[in-house]
């Protein structure tokens, strides 16, 4: 007897129907082919054991199974009870006739209980897309698949339940989630508030501006100033993230595996990786390619802590990332995209002892040592960072002072207003929707200044010797602060603050 099952493959944050045809006959052997990968072959050693301990059996006959498209690679243990139940009703073992109108994932242990599957998310879109009426997956996974409206998403724990379905002795009700609420809720109590900073009003400024423009930024400073505290709590300023934002984070961690239980993401995502990261972890890849770190900060924030012990060419391979918003994994028999918009916010010390020319400090560099440990960050990947600012220990006056500093939220206000205004000045564009975004042609566009601020940046950038990549940057920022103002125009005001935030363009900065 033949009986068709279907499952689901993804591939990036997409998902393509796999077809399970299952095909008992006379003889013996079981013969599965459709490219599946080890782990799928070894799945008929599982469903054989749980099969047996919930009462059913692995027919002694010759059982061929087809998973289609058959040149496609299959991949992972998600597909053991996509296959059991094919079994299960090719060899008349239980009743199955609305099994084809279902979506069935999920890896079985040997008591034939599930465990989680990666993807559930994108599968689902793809289930509904395609006109199925559910889809069965395990019950860790089903609050994320449920975010997806007009499909019945049912959680199971054990493949009793799913034969009991099909059987008609059990009624399992499909779980549903206002995808709304579930959205808003929370969405204005981030877990770092800006609030608990002591001191370090000029950097929280810097980073006010940062979030308004969406720059990348830097922060130079001695162990102990507060360079990590200030980047963990970027996220809780930047604008809250809108519908279709969250769907597309929540799906690409979802490929990953990293959900758990939880079901639409609505804060923004923090990726903080270890200076040790291998280049393929931090952009993704692999023989079956993964999303990597700069991928799961999408609409985000990538905290890069100790920029200079990074690896030179995992720093590198950041390059293209940074200027596309999306990396591009290509293999022989196939190509993934995955976005990858994020805001890079990086750290270091200004010497391998960690201080700057502070003839109180227990350890000191020469200028020359200095020099040498910031020239392991090269000069394309700091073009690509458009705010460098020094972050200096806070005062005891100010850490011992008890009255609160500003909130996230009133912060997150200006930001969001200046975003707006930015959305309205690029609203005709398809890839450009905040300020750093801008190339050349728009910098000369909407970045006009007077004669007053064209002396006044002539005159920086002679007196403090800073390089021509310094001025489109300049410019940007300096765009973004007149946004925070609601300013038409750029001023002097604020090409002399843009310009106080370019330490590393600047000969000589380190004394």
């Amino acid at each position: 007897m033949l009986v068709k099952v279907y499952g689901s493959a993804v591939f990036g944050v997409e998902a393509t129907t796999i077809t399970v045809e299952v095909n008992i006959d006379k003889g013996v052997g079981y013969h599965l082919v459709g490219l599946p990968d080890n782990a799928i072959k070894e799945s008929s050693y599982r469903i054989a054991a749980a099969l047996k301990n919930n009462g059913y059996m692995l027919p002694g006959k010759k059982i061929t199974i087809n998973m289609a498209p058959a040149d496609l690679r299959k991949e992972g243990s998600a597909y053991d009870l996509t296959l059991a139940l094919g079994i299960l009703v090719a060899s008349g073992q239980i009743q199955g006739d609305e099994i084809e109108q279902y979506i069935i994932m999920g890896e079985m242990s040997l008591d034939g209980s599930l465990q989680p599957i990666r993807g559930a998310l994108p599968i689902a879109i793809k289930a509904k897309e395609e006109g199925f009426k559910g889809f069965f997956l395990p019950k860790q996974n089903v609050k994320e698949a449920a975010i997806v409206k007009g499909l019945d998403v049912y959680g199971i724990e054990n493949i009793q339940e799913i034969i009991d379905f099909f059987e008609g002795k059990a009624n399992l009700e499909p779980t549903k989630i206002d995808t709304r609420s579930e959205f808003y809720k929370d969405l204005d109590f981030p877990e770092f508030d800006f609030s608990d900073v002591k001191g370090q009003e000029s950097i929280k400024r810097c980073m006010e501006i940062a979030a308004a423009g969406g720059h990348n930024i830097i922060l130079i400073g001695p162990p102990g100033a507060g360079k990590t505290m200030l980047a963990k709590r970027l996220p809780s300023i930047l604008p809250p993230m809108t519908l279709h934002e969250a769907l597309e984070t929540t799906k690409i961690h979802s490929v990953a595996g990293k959900l758990k239980e939880v079901g639409l993401m609505n804060q923004r995502p923090f990726r903080s990786p270890h200076h040790t990261i291998s280049n393929v972890a931090l952009v993704g890849g692999g023989s079956y390619p993964q999303p990597g770190e700069i991928s799961m900060a999408h609409n985000g924030v990538l905290f890069l802590d100790e920029l200079p012990e990074f690896k030179r060419d995992v720093l590198e391979v950041m390059r293209q990332p940074l200027e596309d918003r999306e990396v591009t994994i290509s293999r022989a028999k196939f190509t993934v995209t995955y976005p990858s918009s994020f805001m890079l916010v990086a750290s270091m010390n200004p010497s391998p002892s960690g201080f700057f020319n502070d003839p109180n400090a227990a350890q000191t560099a020469s200028p020359y040592e200095m020099q040498r440990y910031l020239s392991k960050i090269s000069g394309p990947l700091l073009d690509r960072i458009d705010i460098h600012i020094e972050v200096t220990p806070v005062p005891f006056e100010k850490l011992s002072d008890n009255q609160k500093a500003e909130n996230s939220m009133t912060i997150r206000k200006r930001v969001t207003a200046a975003r707006e205004i930015q959305s309205v000045r690029f609203e005709n564009m398809d890839h450009i929707h905040y300020n750093a975004q801008m190339n050349t042609k728009h910098i000369r566009e909407y970045c006009a200044l007077d004669e007053t601020s064209k002396n006044l940046l002539k005159n920086a950038m002679e007196r403090l010797n800073l390089s021509a990549r310094a001025y489109d940057r300049i410019l940007k920022v300096a765009r973004t602060i007149s946004d925070l103002e609601a300013s038409e125009n750029i001023n002097a005001s604020h090409i002399a603050e843009a310009i106080q935030y370019r330490s590393l363009d600047r000969d000589g900065w380190l004394g």
